[in-house]
């Protein structure tokens, strides 16, 4: 396959129109997302946009491994560490103010998408998948928000997408990291269809035999009847969410943080495995990603996408600065040695005021995202 990081194609249908075809194609990085990809997928899908000849988009990704496992947050490690301390690289805004550019254009697009969450969806790869249309997880898909893990919070619009999950599902992913599976993701509608990888191929080739009538509502109708045709008969993995209901909102309860790691610890010596490495990697993760994980959902029920992307911006800018993020990156994906320092090393000493430092404004010229619709 070539060997450019993104690649675009238009599949011609049978009346004449067509849908535009974006592959993810860093296979050996697992897809992950540079700067570069982001700002070229967001250019196209503009472009699409305002072509009346393109009826909907194909997103897919090469490779069998993954769809996205995130976003390249080396570079944004690496841009850190060339800066001053206490100063945002300008290309840690350029990231995530493109990131999140391009994730509110999938959620407000207004053509089709079809999204195609094969094996790893994770962090940026959950924010390319959550705004489109028509979400597709397979059996081997494999998602997770794991964002406590490096020391930042489920960005990507997760603020917004966590706290409208059944139950307490949202917090307990946010601040657990848990993997989940299409079981997990129909259940938790994280996903729409679930079909076999090898269908991927007879998917393009129904779009291509179909007629497509160039109005979103008759499209988009039509392109549920076709995945509901092709989904027939694939067999969905249990759904561990489901399955633990009732004990994830148990553990995640009313009673906040303090509580709920208290209920963690007892899960972690849990039977299920699954429950149990859930905890596990909750004790191991950032207490300030924890409490301002919460937060950031707390904060989001009140707001408009638009307004989380912005303050998820500000966020995310405010980790660059402070101590988590840049360690737990260092720890998980440059030296590997997965043994952080986190500052503070206890939720009991995150205080109210440290998680506002994170979220307080870092810009000089007005908000880069002021251009989203409220």
């Amino acid at each position: 396959m070539d060997n450019q990081p993104v690649l675009f194609d238009n599949i011609q249908t049978a009346c004449g129109r067509f849908f535009g075809r974006i592959t993810l194609n860093s296979p050996d990085k697992l897809n992950a997302l540079t700067l570069p990809m982001m700002d070229l997928i967001d250019q196209q899908l503009n472009a699409w946009a305002n072509d009346p000849k393109v009826v909907g988009v194909l997103l897919d990704a090469a490779g069998d491994r993954a769809f996205c496992a995130g976003g390249d947050v080396v570079s944004v490690y690496d841009a850190i560490s060339k800066t001053k301390k206490g100063e945002v690289p300008q290309f840690a805004r350029d990231f995530f103010t493109c990131e999140y550019r391009l994730d509110y254009r999938i959620h407000t697009y207004k053509k089709p998408i079809i999204c195609w969450g094969h094996g790893v969806v994770m962090g940026g790869g959950i924010g390319l998948m959550a705004g489109a249309s028509h979400r597709i997880v397979t059996p081997k898909t494999r998602m997770a928000m794991p964002e406590i893990t490096i020391g930042l919070y489920p960005d990507v619009g997760g603020s917004w997408i966590l706290p409208k999950l059944p139950g307490k599902i949202g917090s307990f992913l946010a601040i657990t990291g848990a993997i989940v599976n299409a079981g997990d993701a129909l259940f938790a509608c994280l996903a729409d269809h679930t079909l076999e990888h090898d269908h991927h191929i007879q998917l393009i080739e129904v779009i291509k035999s179909s007629t497509w009538y160039g109005d979103r509502e008759n499209d988009s109708l039509q392109v549920t009847n076709i995945l509901e045709n092709l989904s027939k008969g694939v067999q969905v993995p249990e759904s561990q969410l489901k399955k633990h209901f009732e004990r994830i909102n148990q553990v995640i309860g009313n009673d906040g943080l303090h509580g709920i790691a208290a209920r963690l610890r007892d899960m972690s010596r849990d039977e299920d495995p699954w429950l149990a490495q859930a905890a596990m990697t909750f004790m191991k993760g950032s207490p300030t990603s924890a409490v301002l994980s919460l937060e950031m959902q707390k904060r989001a029920q009140h707001l408009s996408l638009a307004d989380t992307f912005r303050l998820e911006l500000q966020a995310s800018l405010g980790c660059c600065v402070h101590p988590d993020f840049y360690e737990g990156v260092r720890a998980l994906l440059v030296d590997k040695d997965k043994n952080p320092k986190w500052s503070p090393p206890s939720i009991f000493e995150v205080t109210a005021d440290w998680i506002e430092s994170h979220l307080e404004p870092r810009f000089e010229n007005g908000h880069p995202l002021d251009c989203l619709l409220a």
